[in-house]
């Protein structure tokens, strides 16, 4: 497992790409059959202080969060006080969408594997909102200054009623039926964590704790850095501005929090500490001989339910590619001020794994597929998944013309045909995408393909298009 040739050339290639995405520090840890297998950190946690990044230094983990906040509600299943196909309502009464009869068709599940047909929202900014204000240095940012404009529409949401009144009250149509369409929903794992309240008794980060963290012996992962106590090995969260040769780094160290949507994405962790939790994964729920959840809720867990794109689909707070070089993938990242990480698993090899950064968009996915690259004797680049480009006729160009808009804030993104080929349009940048057959194409970003799947409606009209793992209505 330590053959010397693989990690000269893998940290050669990842201290280059961090190099060129301005990444402050990241670390690197795979383990096999449970066993630290190797560790590489590239920068450092604080770069003022030139602070060593190590195993046990504290990261926020973003979205990484989902899976436990899944984890957790297999773990009331396992103790008979729910089931996860029990609709929505039987325990949210208050729960309401557009169309009260697919209401009561929603269920658990539908919010696991973010199929519930809820569009992207802009629920969590709202519940961000005392802490984005609280933030000097996003104030005095460009970005700042969008999200004021955004967060000066609502007041902040600060209860589960008040994120279900929201919902309720907000203007959207569902995209489709209960388990139609996958669209990411910070929304969804915001009901969740309402239910794991509301079934338990407990708040929602105490019974995580109780039930997860504690009895796997991750004493370094919180939602807040006071709960660390003694433990002061923290990294500095970064922001940045603009791109390319322009991007700017600078240090931004008030974290984001969302009280009530705490569950989508707002835990902190080690590299050590994620070992561990992968280890449930990876024994069918077994930490150092301690079962945490039944055998049965780690195989549903890491089973794939719902396609995002060719070859890629979704368990329950995990992305799973099912043919990742003859084996399977299960993995999720996390994104938000400060954070890029993501942890996987590569079940029939007993290989897991984690990359944490602290900067946002970090290329943390990239980092993990070159990591499972080298261990498993692949040259480094090669990519998770591999898409063939074919030709588009010059004729076809034009039906996936269009605007495309979400309701999470961000501005309307746009694919035109151009000299040939389709543009997209968004992000302050112009990106030529390529086409892989069907309605699907591509786009490169940090050494890595993103699908873009377009969807058509009842006529064979472009209706919406799945990007960025959301689904986004065409508006013109």
């Amino acid at each position: 497992m330590s053959n010397i040739k693989w990690t000269e050339a893998f940290e050669e290639s990842i201290g280059n790409l961090l190099g060129e995405t301005k990444t402050p520090g990241a670390i690197v840890a795979l383990a096999k059959d449970g066993e630290l297998a190797y560790q590489q950190t590239f920068g450092y946690s604080d770069v003022e202080q030139q602070k060593e990044i190590t195993l046990d230094t504290v990261f926020g983990i973003g979205s990484v969060t989902k899976s436990y906040t899944c984890a957790a509600i297999m773990h009331l299943q396992d103790a008979g006080k729910l089931s996860i196909h029990d609709p929505v309502i039987k325990y949210l009464l208050e729960f309401r969408t557009p169309d009260e009869k697919q209401t009561k068709q929603i269920t658990i599940h539908h919010l696991m594997t973010h199929s519930a047909g809820l569009p992207p929202l802009p629920t969590l900014t709202f519940a961000m909102k005392k802490s984005l204000e609280a933030d000097s240095v996003l104030q005095q940012s460009t970005l700042g200054a969008i999200f004021n404009k955004q967060l000066a529409k609502h007041d902040a949401l600060e209860t589960y009623e008040d994120v279900m009144k929201f919902i309720a009250n907000y203007n959207f149509q569902l995209l489709g039926k209960p388990g139609e369409y996958f669209s990411y929903s910070n929304d969804s794992y915001g009901l969740l964590s309402a239910i794991i309240n509301k079934v338990s008794g407990k708040p929602f980060e105490v019974y995580l704790k109780e039930s997860i963290l504690d009895p796997a012996g991750m004493t370094n992962t919180v939602f807040h850095l006071e709960e660390l106590q003694s433990h002061t090995d923290t990294a500095t969260l970064y922001s940045s501005e603009g791109f390319g040769a322009e991007k700017k780094v600078f240090a931004s160290p008030a974290p984001w929090d969302a009280p009530l949507m705490r569950a989508a994405g707002f835990l902190k962790s080690t590299a050590r500490d994620q070992l561990k939790y992968l280890e449930m994964f990876r024994t069918g729920g077994l930490v150092d001989g301690k079962r945490i959840l039944s055998e049965a809720s780690v195989s549903q867990m890491i089973s794939p339910y719902i396609q995002l794109s060719p070859n890629m689909f979704y368990g329950y707070g995990f992305d799973v590619i099912k043919d990742f070089h003859g084996a399977t993938l299960v993995e999720h990242g996390g994104n938000i001020k400060g954070v890029s990480a993501v942890i996987y698993l590569v079940p029939e090899h007993n290989i897991t794994g984690v990359v944490l950064s602290n900067l946002h968009e970090a290329p943390s996915s990239t980092i993990m597929v070159a990591a499972l690259n080298g261990i498993q004797s692949r040259p480094i680049n090669t990519p998770s998944i591999s898409y063939q480009v074919q030709e588009l006729p010059a004729d076809q160009l034009a039906q996936y013309e269009g605007a495309y808009a979400g309701g999470e804030g961000a501005e309307p993104f746009r694919f035109k045909a151009e000299n040939g080929s389709v543009v997209m349009e968004g992000n302050g940048g112009a990106y030529e995408v390529s086409y892989v057959g069907g309605d699907c194409f591509t786009l490169e970003k940090d050494g890595r393909k993103l699908p873009i799947v377009f969807h058509r409606n009842d006529a064979g009209n472009m209706k919406g298009v799945f990007f960025g793992f959301r689904h986004f209505s065409k508006v013109e």
